[in-house]
């Protein structure tokens, strides 16, 4: 019997064939996307409730972005640092001054930039706070994620990043999340030079600490004479309702970590902010990139922070994220399947009553996707919710969030396609 691929399975067959095998995608192959929508080759549309872990928070292919990397893209690229350019100058007033730090180190990926932060919170351990040669340590927290680079497997506690790849780095401590006590122990050894860790974690679930963590910790790291690192790639530009997580307790970061939606997700853009008395312990020649700060990851990630100021997305997070964890709540209450739902902004998550090892959360993201939602799970049985923060729409397309999750989310929880849930 003949049998025709459709076109999704021929370029599902041709990724695992000639691709490496390190994910595990739904089945779903996109072709384009426009603010909260993306489309597959068939041309289905969905809503997308992943905004690429957080890196759309200003919608698909935002115009004024997209603009911006055009008109660069026609006029220079890339220099490397071996010259000056005329974006990069410009680029770093405005993010410095947007974020209130004395400097920014540019670079391309968030977990480039964790290294750096790391690079730089040893350096200052040494030059500035004294520690002997080779001791510094940073302390980390479990459940975190910034990164697969053996450095950040390093500080990983997740079996599936760890199993196989050591031996690992020295000089980490990994303590409790949302733990002061822990943390007040471990800051007593005066060998430690920082302490970094996700203000909400979004890999381990969408894990929001109690009232006050933050604070805390910003009081006990001043206390000891360490840093604060705080790596808001996933949480920081507006995604939790707020210009960065740090904000709902009115707290800053000695070192704070960017990326995702730097970029708005056009180009790959992160960067590193801190104080003069720590980015100025690294001198020339002793850290770089070749593409790190080159222009066109200037003229966009500028034209990315203008539009979540423009459109005043922290504040559509805010409104848009309380409507959906009311809603979610609602359902909870009357669906054994769901458990808590948690989160920020429009950072969220529901907690599927089911073994962690079980299908059921897969299922369920299986059967959004037929109705048209895509969204994805992690830790076997939580599934992040995170839409662009345009969710509302431009245009034509201004349904409401609550309209949408009733037509979508409700529907598919409740009443999935047949046999896709366990």
């Amino acid at each position: 019997m003949l049998t025709i691929e459709t076109p999704a399975q021929l370029f599902i067959d041709q990724e695992h064939r000639y691709g490496a095998h390190n994910y595990h995608p739904l089945p779903v192959v996109l072709q384009r996307g426009q603010g909260v929508h993306v489309w597959d080759v068939t041309g289905k549309r969905y809503f997308d409730f992943l905004s690429a872990y957080s890196a759309v928070n200003q919608g698909h292919c935002h115009p004024r972005i997209v603009q911006a990397l055009v008109d660069q893209a026609k006029e220079l690229t890339l220099t490397s640092r071996a010259f000056y350019n005329d974006q990069l100058g410009p680029y770093e007033e405005y993010v410095t001054s947007y974020f209130g730090y004395d400097k920014v180190l540019p670079a391309n990926s968030g977990v480039e930039a964790g290294e750096a932060a790391v690079k730089l919170c040893r350096r200052w351990g040494y030059d500035v706070k004294g520690i002997p040669k080779n001791q510094a340590k940073i302390i980390f927290v479990e459940g975190n994620f910034w990164g697969r680079t053996l450095a950040a497997i390093s500080s990983s506690t997740d079996p599936s990043s760890r199993i196989g790849f050591g031996p690992f780095m020295t000089g980490y401590e990994i303590i409790p999340y949302n733990d002061l006590n822990a943390l007040d122990e471990a800051l007593k050894d005066p060998d430690v030079a920082g302490f970094m860790f996700e203000p909400i974690q979004g890999e381990a679930g969408v894990v929001v600490p109690d009232p006050g963590y933050l604070r805390g910790v910003r009081d006990r790291c001043t206390r000891a004479n360490v840093l604060m690192i705080a790596d808001e790639v996933q949480t920081g530009i507006a995604r939790t309702g707020m210009r960065l997580a740090c904000d709902h307790e009115d707290v800053k970061p000695d070192i704070l970590i960017l990326g995702k939606a730097l970029s708005g997700g056009v180009f790959p853009v992160s960067a590193v902010l801190a104080d003069d008395e720590v980015m100025l312990t690294i001198k020339p020649g002793e850290h770089g990139s070749t593409f790190g700060g080159n222009p066109l990851a200037c003229a966009v990630a500028r034209a990315a922070l203008e539009v979540v100021v423009e459109e005043d997305l922290a504040n559509k997070a805010q409104q848009m994220g309380q409507l959906f964890r009311e809603r979610m709540n609602t359902l909870v209450a009357t669906h054994p399947l769901l458990g808590l739902v948690r989160g920020k902004g429009l950072l969220n998550a529901i907690v599927i009553n089911d073994d962690p090892d079980s299908q059921t959360a897969w299922n369920i993201c299986l059967a959004l996707a037929e109705n048209g939602l895509l969204a994805k799970p992690t830790h076997g049985n939580i599934i992040r919710f995170a839409p662009p923060l345009v969710i509302r729409g431009r245009g034509n397309d201004r349904m409401l969030l609550d309209h949408r999750i009733d037509n979508f989310l409700f529907f598919c929880l409740i009443m999935p396609p047949p046999g896709l849930l366990v």
